[in-house]
C-alpha cells in the first residue's frame, strides 16, 4: 500500500488519549511488546484455545485449532470421535480460564495494561505505533485461521494490506492512519464472519475511540475463530462418522480377541426382547432370511427399551458410552409426556383452552419451562403442583379476559386431581401419551420416511421430532458397530 494511502492522523491523538497510562514503566511497556495478549492476539503470541466438552463423565479438554483439526482427521481418540457422530449439536466452546484462578488474574492484568499502553502511546505528541503496528500484525495472522485455504486472493489483499513494513514505513514518515486500517479490518470481519456475526460488526463500526474499536474487533475475531472451528467440524462429521464406525468396530474385534468372557448384560437386554421364532416350514434361504429380520427386530426393540428403561435393570455394556447421553434423552421422554398429559386434561376440562391455538401453543411453551429441570419421578413430584398452580392461573386469565364466570369448584377440583396424578404411575392420560410416544419413537426407527406425530403431541412437535433424531442417531451409530455380535448373541440364543 503507498504510503499517502491513508491521511495522517492528528497530532492531538484524536485516536484517543489517556492520562491514566502515563505513569506506565518503560519496561512495561517493553514485556508487553514481547509477550502481547494471548487470548485477545492471534495464534503468534499464543494459539487460540477452545473447550472440548467433557464425554462420558471425561472432564473437558483445552485444544487449539490446529488439534482439532487433527482430531478431525486422525480418528485416534475413539470417545471424541464417537461424541461428534451421534451428537449433532457437539460444538467447541471459548476457552476462558477459571474465576479467580492465577490464570485469569495474569490474563486480566495484562490484558487491562496492554490497552492501556496501546491509548498511552497513541496519544503521544507525536504518536508512537510500536504497539499499534504489532497489533495489526496480529490481526493479519488472525485472518489466516478464520479465512480457509481457497480464500487466497483475499488472504493475499490482507497480507498486502496489513504488511508489517510497509506499515511501519508509514509510522516513521508520519503518514500513518490507525483508524483507517480498523475501518478495513471491519470490512474484511464483515465479508468472511457468519451471518449470526453481522449485528456484532455492525456495532463496531459505531466505536469511534480507536482503543476501544480495535478491542472491540479482537473480541469479534476471536469469535470468529470459533465458528471457524465448529464449522470445521461440522464439515468434517460425515467423515468422521464413516471413519469413526470402522474404527471402533476394529477395536472392538481387537478387545473380543482378548476378553473371552462376554456381555452378560447386553446379552439380558437383548434376550429380554426377543421377537417370537418363526413359523416353521418353508425353505432354508426363506428361514434364515427371516431369522435375520427377527434379530434385526429384536435389536431395535431393545433399543426402545432403553427410553422406557427399568432403573433395576444393568446397563448394557455396549451402550456404555452412550449411558449419560440416553439417559438424558430419557428425562426429555418423561417431559415431553408430562407436558403433554398436563395440556390434554386441560383442554379436555376447559374447551375455552381447548379453541384457540395460540392459548395452546403458548401454554405448551410455558409447561416444557416448567419441567426444564425435571429428571426423574421425585422432581415431578416436586414440580406438579406448581404445574397446576400455572395451568389454574391461564385458566383464570383467559375466562377473565372473555368475561367470563370463574371455574366452579367442582370442576377445578376435578382438574387438580387429574394434573397431580400425572406425577404417578397409574395415571391414564400419562400411561396413554407414553404408549404413544414409544410407539412414534419405534416408527422413527424402523423408517427414514417422515412420520407426523402422535395425537396430544402436536403443540410439541418440534421437540418431539429432536428427542427422535437424537435417539435415532445413537441407535443406528450402534447398531453400526456392534451389529455383528448382537446378531451373533442372538443366534446363539
Amino acid at each position: 500500500m503507498p504510503a499517502d494511502a491513508f491521511s495522517r492522523m492528528d497530532s492531538s491523538g484524536s485516536a484517543g488519549s489517556s492520562s491514566e497510562a502515563k505513569d506506565i514503566p518503560a519496561s512495561v511497556e517493553a514485556a508487553l511488546l514481547r509477550a502481547r495478549t494471548e487470548s485477545e492476539s492471534s495464534d503468534k503470541s499464543g494459539p487460540t484455545r477452545f473447550v472440548l466438552p467433557g464425554t462420558s463423565g471425561s472432564p473437558p479438554k483445552i485444544l487449539t485449532l490446529e488439534e482439532v483439526q487433527h482430531a478431525v482427521k486422525n480418528i485416534e481418540n475413539m470417545t471424541l470421535a464417537h461424541e461428534i457422530a451421534v451428537n449433532s449439536d457437539f460444538k467447541l466452546q471459548p476457552y476462558e480460564p477459571p474465576e479467580n484462578s492465577v490464570e485469569r488474574i495474569i490474563k486480566d492484568t495484562m490484558h487491562k495494561a496492554f490497552w492501556e499502553v496501546l491509548r498511552e502511546q497513541l496519544g503521544r505528541d507525536p504518536p508512537c505505533y510500536d504497539m499499534a503496528i504489532q497489533l495489526l500484525a496480529d490481526i493479519k495472522d488472525a485472518f489466516q485461521s478464520i479465512l480457509s485455504k481457497n480464500n487466497e486472493r483475499a488472504l493475499a489483499r490482507i497480507n498486502e494490506i496489513l504488511d508489517e513494513q510497509v506499515v511501519r514505513q508509514q509510522a516513521e514518515q508520519g503518514v500513518l492512519d490507525f483508524q483507517a486500517y480498523a475501518k478495513f479490518v471491519i470490512h474484511i470481519m464483515a465479508l468472511s464472519c457468519a451471518p449470526v456475526r453481522d449485528e456484532q460488526i455492525g456495532k463496531l463500526k459505531d466505536i469511534t475511540d480507536v482503543v476501544e474499536l480495535f478491542r472491540g474487533i479482537l473480541e469479534v475475531l476471536s469469535v470468529m475463530k470459533l465458528d471457524m472451528a465448529n464449522c470445521l467440524l461440522d464439515a468434517a462429521r460425515n467423515e468422521v462418522i464413516a471413519n469413526s464406525v470402522e474404527y471402533e468396530k476394529q477395536k472392538f474385534k481387537q478387545f473380543l480377541e482378548l476378553y473371552k468372557d462376554g456381555f452378560p448384560e447386553t446379552e439380558k437386554w437383548l434376550k429380554r426382547n426377543k421377537m417370537p421364532e418363526a413359523v416353521a416350514g418353508g425353505s432354508a434361504t426363506v428361514e434364515g432370511a427371516t431369522d435375520q429380520r427377527r434379530a434385526k427386530d429384536t435389536i431395535f426393540n431393545a433399543y426402545l427399551e432403553l427410553i422406557d428403561w427399568n432403573t433395576e435393570n444393568e446397563f448394557p455394556e455396549m451402550l456404555e458410552m452412550d449411558r449419560d447421553r440416553v439417559i438424558g434423552l430419557q428425562g426429555r421422554a418423561s417431559r415431553l409426556c408430562t407436558c403433554a398429559a398436563t395440556l390434554a386434561i386441560t383442554c379436555a376440562a376447559v374447551p375455552l383452552i381447548a379453541q384457540s391455538g395460540e392459548l395452546r401453543k403458548s401454554l405448551a411453551a410455558e409447561l416444557i419451562i416448567l419441567v426444564q429441570n425435571c429428571n426423574n419421578t421425585k422432581d415431578l413430584d416436586d414440580i406438579i403442583e406448581n404445574i397446576w398452580l400455572h395451568v389454574r392461573s391461564v385458566i383464570q386469565n383467559r375466562l377473565t379476559d372473555l368475561v367470563q364466570p370463574k371455574m366452579d369448584e367442582a370442576l377445578e377440583s376435578t382438574l387438580k386431581t387429574q394434573i397431580l396424578q400425572i406425577a404417578k404411575k397409574e395415571s391414564p392420560v400419562r400411561n396413554l401419551l407414553w404408549k404413544r410416544l414409544l410407539a412414534y419413537i419405534q416408527l422413527v426407527l424402523r423408517t427414514n420416511n417422515p412420520i407426523p406425530v402422535p395425537p396430544g403431541f402436536q403443540e410439541f412437535a418440534d421437540d418431539m421430532e429432536a428427542l427422535a433424531a437424537a435417539f435415532k442417531r445413537i441407535s443406528y451409530y450402534n447398531y453400526a458397530v456392534y451389529g455383528e455380535y448382537y446378531h451373533e448373541i442372538l443366534n446363539k440364543a
